[in-house]
């Protein structure tokens, strides 16, 4: 993303050759990934195509068996415990605890991040995600919609600034939907980079800088979002084989 004067900013995750296997079976086979600040790329793909792999990769939670990647310039190796602290990763699983409440599960995370005054960090966190109401709930007692609206805001506390999003929109109502489109599209404006792995492109084709599709292990593309989706659909149908 060009800045004012023209040139590039500094990436703010970088992924040079990752390679991962399962068994016998190769799931990316040397992924190239650059993400800078307003950067927001979403990456398509069929299922079994890697997109997930990638993902947890790029969030430091499984190690490549090849390549490297670099979260403002430190890599990801090791524990990297440090390195990760810039990164919020929201996955298929909400990483909440079911035995504490909302705001407990939000406070612990504040206070894992060293942030002051973790209870009022987490309070005005579920406030911002319209769960005020269901602050003293525990996880067990709510609906998937509502489990993905906290571990979206928790994923958010400490103000990453990469964010790994795998499925986000997942059982959220349109309203909710709405709220967190429009919550991305404030944290882009402030430099954020976001990496978002989607099966329905529809929800965050707005939010797009770039488009990239994964099959086989391997981009077909990575190039910048032009246009509404209805032109770029026969070209995603064509990559993949569909």
């Amino acid at each position: 993303m060009p800045s004012s004067d023209g040139a590039e900013s500094p990436a703010l995750l970088e992924a040079r050759g990752l390679r991962r296997s399962f068994g016998g079976l190769r799931v990316l086979r040397g992924v190239d990934l650059t993400v800078r600040a307003g950067e927001a790329v979403v990456v398509a793909g069929p299922n079994g195509a890697g997109k997930t792999t990638l993902l947890r990769l790029l969030a430091g939670l499984m190690r490549p068996e090849a390549g490297e990647v670099r979260v403002l310039g430190r890599p990801l190796r090791g524990d990297g415990e440090e390195a990760r602290r810039p990164i919020g990763f929201v996955s298929h699983q909400s990483l909440l605890y079911d035995d504490l409440t909302l705001a407990q599960n939000l406070a612990f995370t504040a206070r894992l991040y060293g942030l002051p005054r973790p209870a009022d960090v987490a309070r005005a966190a579920l406030e911002s995600a319209g769960l005020a109401a269901r602050a003293d709930d525990a996880p067990r007692r709510l609906s998937r919609g509502l489990i993905q609206r906290a571990a979206i805001a928790r994923a958010l506390l400490h103000q990453p600034r990469v964010l790994l999003l795998d499925e986000p929109f997942t059982a959220l109502d349109a309203t909710a939907a709405e709220r967190l489109r429009e919550a991305l599209a404030g944290r882009l404006a402030a430099g954020l980079g976001m990496v978002v792995v989607t099966h329905r492109l529809g929800e965050v084709w707005g939010l797009a800088t770039r488009v990239a599709v994964l099959s086989e292990g391997r981009w077909a593309c990575d190039e910048p979002r032009r246009g509404p989706l209805e032109t770029f659909l026969p070209r995603y149908l064509g990559l993949v084989g569909a």
